[in-house]
């Protein structure tokens, strides 16, 4: 799993959103793409992605805008990927058995290698983003 350009905007647009939740204050496209430098239209793509995932909610609206659907300490890393990657992310299962035994021992390392990096990104919440983030300031 590789750390795309989509990946990564949307989490910076996440941190955003989380950063916000405990005032339940919505952020506008505008807001969120002047904060972290992302093209307006990409961004509206990407929330329309998270929003069809249940990652976050639209508000209509003179005050609307974007949240977090739910508790930012409660959306994990992996969710977030998922939801962006959808089925493209999971490992294929091969449809014919491995040529040959050196097939079959890069096949299995590969497994575990994306098995390893789920694991990481489930422990990892948007708010550890947050506090990360925090820390260094």
């Amino acid at each position: 799993m590789e750390l795309s350009c989509k990946n990564e905007y949307a989490l910076l647009a996440l941190i955003e959103l989380a950063s916000n939740y405990a005032s339940g204050a919505t952020l506008q496209i505008r807001q969120i793409s002047a904060q972290q430098q992302i093209p307006d239209r990409y961004l509206e793509q990407l929330l329309a992605t998270l929003r069809r995932g249940g990652l976050v909610r639209s508000q209509r609206g003179a005050k609307g805008g974007y949240v977090l659907a739910r508790e930012p300490w409660k959306i994990s890393l992996l969710e977030v990927m998922l939801c962006l990657e959808g089925a493209d992310s999971q490992p294929k299962e091969p449809d014919d058995p491995p040529k040959n035994v050196e097939s079959a021992v890069i096949g299995e390392i590969w497994a575990e290698a994306h098995q390893a990096s789920q694991s990481v990104l489930q422990q990892y919440t948007l708010q550890d983003l947050c506090e990360k983030r925090d820390a260094r300031r």
